[in-house]
């Protein structure tokens, strides 16, 4: 269900700037906004609607609109649109799938909406007015560089790759086959499928294959930390604690498996990094008429290991 925040902001005398009619006092322009991400049953998803409601909270005179996109197109479609019939100031979204939400988010941009992506992007609609997200190809390549440094002798891999149609599960994958795919004769993918970004299918899809495997996977790499989690789950279930496992996100249930031993890597993408980042870029442009330096910027990822855990963003949540 739609949750919304309200918060108070005096509207200040009209002038020109930047070419729009804007308050005098544009910083206290009272404003709606939608946040939506894919589903909030993923804690990745909960941690960037955090960020955006704390940033929100942060710049003042901002109602939020919260949407839970719960893992369906159809459903973040319908929040959309009902956004738009409320007349939104503007909309920061993680889309559930980039093509199944593209007319959607081409009708807001059709009613003027001023739409920022973030996390993942959709090229289809051309009047986005930006994307902030992580360059998910390099954060794969970042898993397939660290698989070679683990392994410099070669490895067998196991690869669990995201959820069908998200941008990031394509990226992700893209990137560790650039790396693996050029020393294919040391480096052998010997199973991949996709587990949806899911735990329990991170479980029983790594089950099945361990099932089917004559020997284990030197190492398990996964499009994701729930993922990873539920592969973990099936490593320990078999007693086989030795294969490498490394995981995408950086999750603080991740960086205490890494502190304690049992997961071997994580890749750290800035998820609040990103949500402030692309609250500031639509408030900017509502607020003051200023048009984002890039249209498109995109963090660089980075590995984390127990060697360089100080660098992860959330890891003062580690308890």
């Amino acid at each position: 269900m739609t949750v919304i925040r309200k918060t108070l902001a005096l509207a200040g005398a009209v002038s020109i700037a930047f070419g729009l009619l804007l308050p005098a006092h544009a910083e206290d322009k009272p404003l709606t906004i939608m946040e939506s991400v894919p589903g909030l049953t993923f804690p990745f998803f909960v941690h960037m609607m955090n960020q955006m409601k704390a940033e929100a909270e942060k710049l003042g005179g901002i109602t939020v609109i919260e949407s839970d996109g719960q893992v369906s197109s159809p459903k973040q479609t319908a929040d959309i649109e009902a956004a738009i019939t409320q007349g939104v100031d503007g909309i920061v979204i993680s889309p559930n799938e980039v093509d199944a939400m593209a007319p959607a988010l081409q009708e807001a941009v059709d009613a003027k909406i001023p739409v920022v992506t973030i996390d993942r992007r959709v090229d289809k609609v051309p009047g986005i007015l930006a994307h902030v997200g992580a360059d998910n190809v390099k954060g794969g390549e970042a898993q397939g560089e660290l698989v070679m440094k683990l392994f410099p002798n070669g490895a067998t891999v196991m690869n669990l790759q995201g959820q069908s149609g998200a941008s990031p599960a394509i990226d992700r994958n893209k990137g560790l086959h650039n790396v693996l795919d050029k020393a294919a004769d040391k480096y052998k993918i010997v199973f991949e499928q996709t587990a949806g970004f899911d735990r329990a299918k991170g479980l029983s899809v790594t089950e099945s294959a361990l099932a089917g495997m004559p020997t284990p996977p030197d190492v398990i790499v996964a499009a994701n930390d729930d993922m990873i989690l539920g592969a973990l789950e099936a490593l320990k279930a078999r007693n086989l604690g030795k294969v490498a496992t490394i995981g995408f996100d950086a999750l603080p249930e991740a960086l205490a498996q890494i502190r304690d031993g049992t997961l071997t890597a994580t890749i750290e993408q800035m998820p609040g990094g990103q949500s402030r980042l692309a609250v500031d870029t639509l408030v900017s442009f509502l607020r003051e008429g200023k048009q984002p330096a890039k249209k498109v910027t995109l963090l660089t990822p980075i590995a984390i290991t127990k060697d360089n855990l100080k660098d992860a963003e959330r890891m003062g949540e580690v308890k």
